[in-house]
């Protein structure tokens, strides 16, 4: 009974569960009708909303640049520059090539490509990077001709759609036709027939196999890869699409390898037009283009607010124009110059030279020159966090680190000296002795950590070297980087990333880009007074005395040992700016030095825009204390009136006559064997000048990740750890 009564109370325990389980289902069923239907009718509506076929539907609106204060700098017009040319006079290499470059299964798709949707996708999980993208010409034809530049799931489906109702009404051919004569090629040229004539001066069905292949890879990137303003990077492009032709049977392999070495010859281009910011507002145009497109930049109308001040803009051409002139080349003046100005708090680009306003190439953004003694702050700035002082003594003297015994500029010594006399007086062999104490690692961190991204950490020709201290780098530093990383010493040892827009309108008033400032603390607030103070002398009495125009400032004088490249790079409490001259070929500049010219030019703009801001010192920091030391030995002096010392400050707790010592003694000997002392060995490149400054770069050394940008903003916590002696530097 008790068995049959289970029996009997078991079913009744079991329903509620099917009851559960039934509700369940129906609700996920409801769930999927409403959701299918909801997407059903977003999916209609884009359909609705959809361009047809027979043109462009929006007008097209020139847009404006504008400077921070309001005022009118350029109108970019919205006439677009194109020759449109039949396919029949297009060469077949560079159809191919624009085939093998943008989208392989041109002839076997029917306007989308799931599988290049899969094969881009793939390759962008596994971080192989990508030839060619997931998008059909097909579709870039419909985005380019008939919509938006906008990244929304809506205006992806009505590419989708028009793609697949431009297969169905044109044929192959007519579709690539078109698509070649549509795309943005960079420097204001649209379709094959204008790039042609504007990049190499012919007709498109005169161009050869090469020019075809560089052709094809600028709508990539148009300004980047332009060879106009990038020819290294447009010839890495052009090997690429060489690759791709080879892989898919265009060509052979040695066809590809004669057009590699193929010379390419660009058309000169006499420009006349020297209007004012040219090289700052083909810079804002190059950010806009390639983030939102060449078709909005020149049709949409766009506002564009940008960190220029005009007047400060008008102020460094004028100071630029001291710039001598020893040659001209293909129309273009040497030597060249580049000058760019910064406001440290905002990261504001105030003002931007990129040259003598008659190229297309903006040296103040793209040209990576050696900063030769300019980049000795790095050293000095790890020396102080080190726990060296400004009265450190550093005996300046002959020293050996295996082979290479750098030198002084006078090629004299003048034995034992404070830093701070060292830095003023610009010593190559304090520097390296510094360097080599403190740890070649360190300085390339806190230079990275203030904004230089050009470093070249790994490979067989690196940074990782004494030489690096004087300036010495694989690739160089460009104009706008090296007064960034100043601008952290004027900003207390905050960085700012650098920033041209402030902000972006469109036709309809909305505002589609809004700028935000990110700050980070980079660098000790004290330690960026202390070496701040020591570079004020730089100017007061040292190497940059040709910069001094009356108001608290500082900087650093830059000449490289072979006279190739001059810098002066300073700054105020509100205001750093970098100059730079020197020639764009192989060439010397006649024994000019950084405190010669670019000293000169600083000083002359400085003078001109210093109205704009009140006249102010640089903020002290709690925890710096001041005392008398010995001028001979650097020790503390009890007697405040003693006229054998002088006042020197340093960050409370530290030694202000703390010794610095290094391993390699005055004659080399300890040192013969190339070990530092740790054992390790000391590389320092073959091409090291007189004074122990490098020129030159390795091209073929792969350039590092760039730097990535910090996104929180500032806290008042303490600045990152520097690496220990000899562990491997992070990239920021």
């Amino acid at each position: 009974m008790q068995d049959k009564d289970k029996e009997n109370k078991e079913p009744n325990r079991r329903r509620p569960k099917k009851n559960t389980r039934t509700i369940t289902v129906i609700a996920v069923v409801v769930f999927l009708v409403m959701l299918t239907g909801a997407g059903l009718g977003f999916l209609t509506a884009s359909i609705h909303t959809m361009p047809s076929l027979k043109g462009e539907i929006r007008p097209a609106v020139s847009s404006q640049i504008f400077d921070v204060n309001g005022k009118l700098i350029t109108t970019i017009h919205s006439v677009e520059n194109r020759l449109p040319v039949s396919i029949n006079k297009i060469p077949k290499d560079l159809q191919n090539a624009f085939i093998a470059a943008e989208d392989t299964r041109f002839y076997q798709h029917s306007g989308i490509d799931p599988r290049g949707i899969l094969r881009a996708v793939w390759s962008n999980m596994t971080d192989r990077g990508i030839s060619e993208g997931g998008s059909t010409i097909t579709q870039q034809l419909a985005r380019n001709a008939l919509l938006s530049q906008e990244q929304t799931i809506k205006r992806k489906i009505q590419e989708a759609f028009l793609s697949l109702q431009i297969e169905r009404q044109y044929s192959k051919n007519e579709i690539l036709e078109m698509y070649m004569n549509q795309i943005y090629f960079g420097q204001g040229a649209y379709g094959v027939q204008t790039a042609a004539q504007i990049y190499f001066g012919k007709n498109v069905e005169d161009l050869n196999l090469a020019e075809c292949a560089l052709i094809a890879g600028i709508p990539k990137s148009p300004n980047y890869y332009s060879p106009s303003s990038n020819l290294k990077a447009a010839k890495e492009r052009q090997a690429v699409v060489l690759e791709q032709m080879v892989k898919y049977g265009y060509i052979d392999s040695a066809a590809a390898a004669k057009a590699r070495n193929t010379e390419i010859k660009l058309a000169t281009r006499s420009v006349t037009n020297t209007t004012t910011a040219s090289y700052f507002t083909d810079y804002v145009m190059q950010l806009l283009i390639d983030k939102y497109g060449a078709d909005a930049v020149y049709k949409d109308g766009l506002k564009v607010y940008t960190t220029l001040d005009l007047e400060m803009q008008i102020a460094a051409e004028l100071a630029m124009n001291q710039l001598p002139t020893t040659r001209t080349e293909s129309g273009i003046k040497q030597p060249q110059g580049a000058l760019v100005a910064i406001d440290p708090h905002s990261g504001h680009i105030k003002a931007m030279v990129g040259g003598r306003g008659n190229d297309q190439f903006n040296r103040a953004v793209l040209a990576e020159r050696q900063p030769g003694s300019a980049f000795k702050p790095f050293v000095y700035l790890a020396a102080i966090e080190s726990g060296l002082t400004p009265a450190s003594i550093i005996d300046d003297s002959p020293v050996s680190f295996g082979s290479w015994s750098p030198v002084n500029y006078d090629r004299s010594f003048r034995g034992p000296v404070t830093m701070r006399s060292a830095l003023e007086q610009s010593l190559n062999v304090v520097t390296v002795k510094l360097a080599q104490q403190v740890g070649i690692d360190k300085t390339l961190y806190y230079a990275q950590q203030m904004g230089i991204s050009t470093l070249v950490l790994k490979g067989d020709t690196n940074d990782r070297n004494l030489a690096m201290s004087l300036g010495g780098l694989t690739r160089g530093v460009t104009p706008l980087e090296i007064a960034s990383a100043y601008g952290v010493l004027a900003n207390s040892g905050i960085r700012v990333e650098p920033t041209s827009i402030i902000k972006i309108v469109d036709r309809n008033g909305k505002v589609i880009e809004q700028h935000i400032p990110k700050e980070k603390v980079v660098v000790n607030e004290r330690s960026a007074y202390l070496l701040t103070d020591m570079m004020r002398g730089v100017i007061n009495n040292g190497t940059g005395t040709g910069a001094y125009f009356g108001r608290p400032a500082a900087g650093k004088t830059g000449t490289t040992s072979d006279y190739k490249d001059a810098w002066f790079v300073g700054f105020t409490p509100d205001l750093v700016a970098a100059v730079w001259m020197g020639n764009d070929n192989p060439g010397y500049l006649g024994g000019v030095t950084g405190g010669g010219i670019p000293a000169s030019i600083w000083r002359s703009f400085m003078s001109d825009v210093s109205a704009k801001y009140v006249a102010r010192d640089f903020v002290k920091p709690s925890g710096i204390v001041a005392a008398r030391v010995s001028t001979k030995d650097g020790l503390l002096l009890n007697d405040p009136n003693n006229q054998e010392g002088r006042n020197e400050i340093f960050i409370e707790g530290t030694q202000p006559n703390k010794l610095s010592t290094v391993t390699a003694t005055k004659d080399g000997k300890d040192n013969k064997d190339g070990k530092d002392k740790d054992g390790k060995d000391i590389k320092q490149p073959d091409q090291t000048g007189a004074t122990g400054e490098t020129s030159g770069t390795d091209e073929k050394t792969p350039p590092p990740p760039p730097v990535k940008n910090d996104r929180n903003p500032v806290s008042p916590s303490a600045p990152p750890p520097p690496p220990k002696p000899n562990d491997p530097i992070k990239k920021n």
